[in-house]
């Protein structure tokens, strides 16, 4: 029986949906509804019962469900003896995460790494892609979450690939579109990221590759105020559809924004011609682990 499967499950009856459960373990939901029938099919029954806003368990659920936590509970007990039997309750892990994205994705992943290793210390930063890249480089972090493409001195280990999706504001002559090509936004005003952010390389590059240079409105930092600018009529702002389904009350139109060169491709990059640390080795592993690759 496949633990993963399990811990999709697990993870639907604790957080009462979902979407809900894909957020707390990182996954998305069709990966998450796609473990739960397999399991259903495995065990021959349904297991939860789909309501309007949430799920129930049906009597065969319930009687999984308590083996699930137990066989999840003693695997994180085998992998936390396996871990101090290897020397890892003690370290030090230089992580460079996204500043806009961690959360949905890499906060629960972290959370797991604390449990099973509570002896590492993490010494976090938070800074857009192109300085974290250069961090590693530079031996400052120990490794990274960047967007892809990325200089050839850098091991990348891919855990998403999202497309983009444009942010509209009120009125745009483009709502109700369920998908666009970039060209189409052309004249529209863009809200961009701080420089610094892989983001804006992505997309200033591929506009320019199209002909056109994105005419700026703003830029910030911060994910939910470009997205409150976007509401205000400033501009058009083009985002991951990971963030926007985090924010499944935005109010804001959206659109799918298919290009095959403009998509955000976030993964772990380590230095090529340095080893990586025990500790590092371990987050490795864990992302590995519940980004199923």
């Amino acid at each position: 029986m496949d633990l993963r499967a399990l811990r999709a499950f697990a993870a639907v009856a604790q957080e009462g949906g979902f979407s809900a459960a894909g957020r707390s373990i990182a996954a998305t939901q069709p990966t998450i509804s796609k473990a739960v029938r397999q399991l259903e099919e495995e065990l021959g029954g349904p297991l939860l019962i789909r309501l309007g806003h949430g799920v129930a368990l049906t009597s065969l659920g319930e009687v999984v469900l308590r083996h699930a936590r137990a066989m999840l509970e003693q695997r994180e007990a085998m992998l936390a003896e396996i871990a101090a039997s290897r020397g890892l309750l003690q370290g030090r892990l230089r992580l460079g995460l996204p500043s806009f994205g961690s959360a949905v994705l890499f906060a629960p992943l972290v959370a797991a790494f604390r449990a099973r290793f509570p002896g590492i210390t993490i010494d976090l930063s938070e800074q857009g892609g192109r300085r974290l890249q250069e961090a590693v480089l530079a031996g400052q972090l120990d490794l990274a979450v960047a967007l892809h493409p990325v200089p050839d001195a850098l091991h990348w280990q891919e855990v998403r690939d999202d497309p983009l999706m444009a942010v509209l504001p009120p009125g745009h002559a483009l709502e109700g579109a369920e998908k666009i090509r970039l060209a189409a936004l052309q004249d529209s005003p863009f809200i961009l990221f701080e420089q610094g952010f892989a983001l804006n390389d992505l997309i200033e590059s591929a506009c320019r590759r199209r002909g056109f240079a994105p005419r700026e409105a703003a830029r910030s930092g911060q994910a939910d105020f470009i997205i409150a600018l976007a509401a205000a009529g400033l501009g058009v702002a083009v985002l991951p559809r990971l963030m926007l389904e985090s924010r499944p009350h935005l109010g804001l139109a959206t659109v799918l924004i298919d290009e095959p060169d403009l998509r955000w491709r976030a993964g772990l990059v380590w230095r090529r011609d340095a080893p990586l640390s025990d500790a590092a080795r371990a987050w490795v592993g864990v992302v590995r682990e519940h980004m199923g690759f």
